[in-house]
């Protein structure tokens, strides 16, 4: 038996503490007090299965096994995103139907967080002599910058490997750059009261309102996240298209932002390793208050941060538009035979009987902050759809169980390496 399957005879146990877990409604940009609950409620887990545990400045922290050796790492998130509209099912409550697993943070990513933590204790309940100091690290704002692995790190080392389950199987060796960015300016509303659209930079806006002499109007859209935003129907893009005002952020998004591939913005461009570039309308707002909207773009690994900033400053300073850089990400890139690629090979392969795929992604992980000593790997299975920043998000539950095998395998790999 690989030691990954000890993870099942925890089951009934961790789906009920992930869904205490979802039941926190912690979105970073909306609710932080609910982000430091849901750390804290990880946290007295924890220590309710004799880890050893942090905090750091309510921001983040990690349960650990193990002292000595290498520090290895395992990291997660306890924020989401923003519900949103359209579900199915109750965004803050897990549901088990058909044989998924439906509920906000399910995949993205409080499922893995709580996996991590049960890895922890199968490692500690079985006996098992490790030979490194591993920790399961869990941050609370990665959906809006990542500050918290700021502040993590700036008392706790970088893990000398480690991964981080907020990705897809097999392992990613390569994250696209992310550029996020506010551009404001134009005229106030002439035609119209407010418009508004979107509530998180990087997800497609599923909904956009218009309100015209006190009536609301809802242009419907469909969300995805901003790394995939093709895949979504853009409601601020609907409702500019549909609507003929004198407006110079509605004439933008018209001439610039109606395709994703960054081609009207004269930003197009792909290469090898990573694919090609995509451009996210987030947010929309034009009101007499303010009026702005918000770009995530993801660049290539081989590409610069100024071929895609410069053109972009350019054509605001054409439109007298404000641009100011919200958050920026430099890509990221390793190579197949690091020590940490060759770790999660081997407990995949274990546990699957195949060969991880190595691919790259439009997506941001903790992967970023880790010096080029950590990978994304896993939760979610790429034939699964797993709805990520969309409504329903969800997970196939005997593909969630098969990530905890995989996650238990690495983790116990890491811990007794030499």
């Amino acid at each position: 038996m690989n030691f990954g399957e000890n993870i099942l005879k925890y089951k009934d146990e961790l789906l009920a503490d992930l869904k205490t877990l979802i039941e926190i409604k912690s979105v970073a940009s909306e609710t932080p007090d609910e982000c430091v609950k849901a750390l804290d409620f990880i946290l007295r887990r924890a220590l309710d299965f004799g880890l050893e545990t942090k905090n750091i400045e309510n921001k983040a922290g990690h349960a650990q096994i193990g002292r000595g050796g290498k520090i290895c790492g395992a990291l997660t998130h306890l924020d989401v995103v923003p519900a949103g509209k359209n579900w199915t099912y109750e965004p803050f409550t897990l549901t088990r139907e058909n044989g998924r697993l439906y509920g906000r943070g399910v995949d993205d990513d409080k499922g893995a967080s709580i996996v991590d933590l049960y890895c922890l204790r199968a490692l500690r309940e079985s006996g098992v002599q490790g030979k490194n100091t591993l920790r399961a690290i869990f941050g609370t704002d990665e959906e809006v910058g990542m500050s918290d692995m700021e502040t993590y790190f700036k008392y706790e080392p970088v893990p000398d490997m480690s991964f981080t389950p907020d990705s897809e199987y097999g392992i990613c060796l390569a994250e696209k750059g992310i550029l996020q960015l506010k551009i404001s300016g134009g005229e106030s509303p002439n035609g119209f009261d407010s418009i508004s659209a979107g509530k998180a930079l990087n997800a497609v806006p599923d909904e956009a309102i218009i309100i015209i002499d006190g009536k609301e109007t809802v242009i419907k859209g469909s969300s995805a996240h901003a790394c995939e935003c093709f895949k979504g129907d853009n409601a601020a893009v609907k409702l500019a298209l549909e609507y003929d005002f004198d407006s110079d952020i509605l004439g933008f998004i018209k001439k610039y932002l109606t395709g994703t591939d960054g081609e009207a913005l004269g930003i197009k461009m792909s290469d090898e390793p990573s694919g090609s570039l995509t451009v996210c309308l987030g947010s929309l707002r034009i009101n007499k208050d303010e009026s702005y909207f918000t770009l995530d773009i993801r660049y290539p690994v081989t590409k610069e941060f100024g071929e895609v900033f410069d053109k972009i400053k350019i054509l605001c300073e054409n439109y007298n538009f404000t641009l100011d850089i919200v958050h920026h990400s430099t890509p990221l890139y390793l190579p197949e035979d690091s020590d940490i690629v060759r770790a999660l090979s081997s407990a995949y392969e274990k546990i699957t009987g195949e060969k991880p795929e190595l691919y790259s992604t439009g997506g941001g992980t903790y992967a970023r902050v880790l010096g080029g000593k950590g990978v994304a790997f896993g939760p979610a299975f790429k034939d699964d759809n797993v709805n990520m920043h969309n409504a329903d998000e969800s997970i196939d539950e005997d593909k969630f169980f098969k990530h905890a095998q995989i996650c238990l395998q690495a983790m116990y790999e890491l811990y007794t390496m030499e």
